[in-house]
Parts: structure tokens; C-alpha cells; sequence
């Protein structure tokens, strides 16, 4: 995530400055960053929504798990667009 966060300031500071070509640079370089970032998180939910919670012996377990399931959706939410953050806010 703070890699996708340094990068949007960079491609925010080459568009301010006018310079498109390193703008795109950075637009690109981004989208494939936010793909392996969808990845992971996808990953993770699967593991979080199935055997981790099902099989938690005590609350204190499931109630981690519920949480960290809570801020992976939230993970998605920070970067994703339009249908995906709305997806991911209501999770």
C-alpha cells in the first residue's frame, strides 16, 4: 500500500507539472501495482472467509479474524475505483 500511495504522488506531481509522459509512466506503473494489490487482498479474504474464521477455537480468534478481514476490505477500498470501493466499503 505504500508503494501505490508514493507512486499516486508521483504521477499527482508529474500532471501538475505538465509532464504527461512521466505522468503515464507513473498511471501505468500504478494500475499494475493496484492488480497485485487486489491479488493479495483477494487471496487473503479467501483464507479469512473460509478455514481461518470456520475452524477459530476461541472468540478471541475469530474476533481477530473478523477484524483482520474488516481492514483488508478496507485495503481494497482505499485503491480500488467506482464498483470495487463500493463493494469493498460494504463488506
Amino acid at each position: 500500500r505504500a508503494a501505490w500511495r508514493i507512486i499516486m504522488s508521483v504521477e499527482q506531481k508529474e500532471t501538475t507539472k505538465g509532464n504527461a509522459v512521466n505522468a503515464s509512466y507513473a498511471k501505468e506503473f500504478c494500475n499494475k501495482v493496484e492488480g497485485e494489490l487486489q491479488t493479495i487482498c483477494d487471496d487473503i479474504l479467501s483464507l479469512l472467509g473460509g478455514p481461518l474464521i470456520e475452524k477459530a477455537s476461541t472468540d478471541e480468534s475469530k474476533v481477530f479474524y473478523h477484524k483482520m478481514k474488516a481492514d483488508y476490505h478496507r485495503y481494497i477500498a482505499e485503491f480500488a475505483t467506482e464498483e470495487k470501493k463500493t463493494k469493498a466499503a460494504e463488506a
